[in-house]
């Protein structure tokens, strides 16, 4: 006799549980080559496509248990770069949360693979309606993890790992989030075609395939041409890591021996890195006698960053210097990171590592002015360091009137690691998202001018000392990411997880109104 159906909202898993967290198991580093240095970014769509299958008919205990060993597997070598100098116990707690994030997560998209056929059976229902769900309670998931806890840490967005592909484009549009979701969205629409088994009738195919020619055919949203920018950027290579050991101003020195060549070219503006500087420029003279002379000699402005005190505060700030009038406008780092530059809940986690936390003696307090400067009329958005995986900061520039980007940082306690390259690709697909050239600098390397639709323009090796100075192009007009970005998220984000809970609700009173099966009826009297 053959096994009997299972109901419609108990749906039989496609894989055993024990194959299934071998699949998830492989899912994370196949996903994880989509990512830089290795950049095989077809492989998003196998990872994620694994991910999914795995957890198409689970229970909420094995999805968590399906999900925890993806996030694992992936997030455990994904960011094992932390692990360069600050060893061991920063790498598994931040995978580890990630990943707990991961498993929850995967509870949801497994409703949603239970619900949705329930609710709204039928076969257009499955190609279409429930791909979209899966993408956006997957997007959530992505949303929550970028902004919590603390800042949150947006660093693996699927997105994210298509910088050198022919799909970055379409981020300009509905930014990277909206390109998770579309990658999502194809993947899950491409399974259910495979599931349905009726590959002669064409129209079931209509659905993915109208979500590839999106992914592939929508071009890049242009920006307009605003001339050009003389920049001079300098990547000093000194001794900026957390641990190195260093004299006073060493880094300072390494910058501007560095910069020498630069003295007497004509620039619009001198560009250092995050932690290009070693003493506050606004509280001891002697550093900002330094910056006075170097303006003059390179006789332009400069774009600098150093730690800076006001009052009981203390800031990661990014200066616009004039030679005689000294900082003239400010820009502090708005998303401080937690465990690095600043610790949230010192108490509680010095308790728990007081050796590792004790190292960490400056508390940076978050910035508020806007990631912008007005170079002489031009506008110049600014992201220091990890800011620039942060959306907000990005868009805010962007309407803000920036005509270029000048992202700060400073890579040294990741010498030799994937972090660099990681970064790196975020930078280039921030230019593709926003139509505006990016000038991205780092203390120690790699430091790269990308044009506005993401070609390399001019580039520093890691790991030496060394200069540019590079025509780099402006633009105006922003594009729609730029714009409606917040929108997009909050209506894929909140919109899918209000369907979801709408449909547990239904399924639900379903349920109540279903008449319970009749007993057989007692013998006795």
């Amino acid at each position: 006799m053959p096994d009997a159906v299972p109901p419609p909202d108990r749906p039989k898993p496609l894989l055993p549980l024990w194959a299934a967290l071998l699949v998830s198991a492989a899912a994370g580093p196949i996903l994880d080559l989509a990512y830089p240095s290795v950049g095989w970014w077809p492989l998003a769509f196998v990872g994620v496509g694994l991910s999914l299958i795995a957890l198409v008919g689970r229970r909420a205990w094995s999805a968590l248990l399906v999900g925890l060993v993806f996030g694992a597997s992936f997030y455990l070598i994904h960011i094992v770069w932390i692990t360069r100098y600050l060893g061991e116990i920063p790498w598994f707690a931040l995978a580890g949360i990630e990943t707990l994030f991961m498993g929850l997560g995967s509870i949801l998209i497994a409703l949603a693979y239970r619900w949705m056929p329930r609710v709204l059976p039928g076969r257009w229902s499955r190609l279409v309606l429930l791909p979209l769900l899966v993408a956006g309670v997957w997007t959530a998931r992505e949303l929550f993890m970028g902004s919590w806890p603390y800042t949150g840490f947006p660093w693996a967005r699927i997105g994210m790992s298509q910088s050198e592909s022919p799909l970055a484009h379409l981020s300009s549009w509905v930014g990277v989030s909206g390109l998770t979701f579309l990658m999502v969205a194809f993947t899950a629409a491409v399974i259910e075609w495979i599931r349905m088994r009726q590959p002669r009738d064409i129209r079931t195919v209509v659905p993915s395939v109208a979500l590839a020619l999106v992914l592939l055919l929508v071009p890049q949203f242009p920006t307009t041409p605003a001339g050009e920018l003389r920049v001079g950027s300098v990547q000093g290579n000194g001794p900026s890591g957390y641990f190195d050991d260093r004299e006073r101003n060493a880094v300072l020195n390494a910058q501007l021996e560095a910069s020498a060549p630069l003295f007497g070219q004509d620039m619009d503006v001198l560009l250092w890195p995050e932690g290009g500087i070693d003493s506050d420029p606004l509280a001891n003279d002697g550093t900002a006698a330094v910056l006075d002379a170097l303006s003059e000699r390179v006789d332009a402005p400069l774009i600098v960053n150093a730690a800076t005190e006001r009052g009981d505060d203390v800031f990661n700030t990014s200066m616009l210097w004039i030679a005689g009038e000294g900082a003239v406008q400010l820009h502090d780092k708005t998303h401080p990171v937690p465990m690095g530059e600043y610790v949230p809940d010192r108490w509680f986690f010095e308790a728990l590592a007081p050796d590792l936390i004790g190292l960490i003696q400056r508390e940076y307090t978050p910035g508020t002015n806007p990631p912008l400067f007005d170079l002489d009329g031009i506008g110049v958005g600014l992201a220091i360091c990890f800011d620039v995986i942060y959306d907000d900061v990005i868009w805010e520039a962007a309407r803000g009137g920036a005509e270029v980007y000048m992202f700060q940082t400073n890579n040294a306690d990741f010498r030799d690691t994937d972090e660099n390259l990681q970064q790196l690709a975020f930078a280039r697909m921030r230019a593709i998202e926003t139509g505006r050239s990016v000038v991205n600098l780092s203390t120690v390397g790699t430091s790269q001018v990308i044009s506005p639709d993401g070609a390399t323009i001019d580039a520093l090796p890691e790991g030496e000392a060394g200069h540019m100075l590079t025509e780099v192009p402006l633009r105006t007009g922003l594009t729609p990411a730029s714009v409606v970005g917040p929108w997009i998220q909050g209506l894929i984000g909140w919109g899918s997880l209000a369907v979801l809970v709408a449909l547990g609700v239904i399924v639900r009173l379903r349920r109540r109104k279903t008449p319970a099966p009749s007993e057989p009826a007692s013998s006795e009297r």
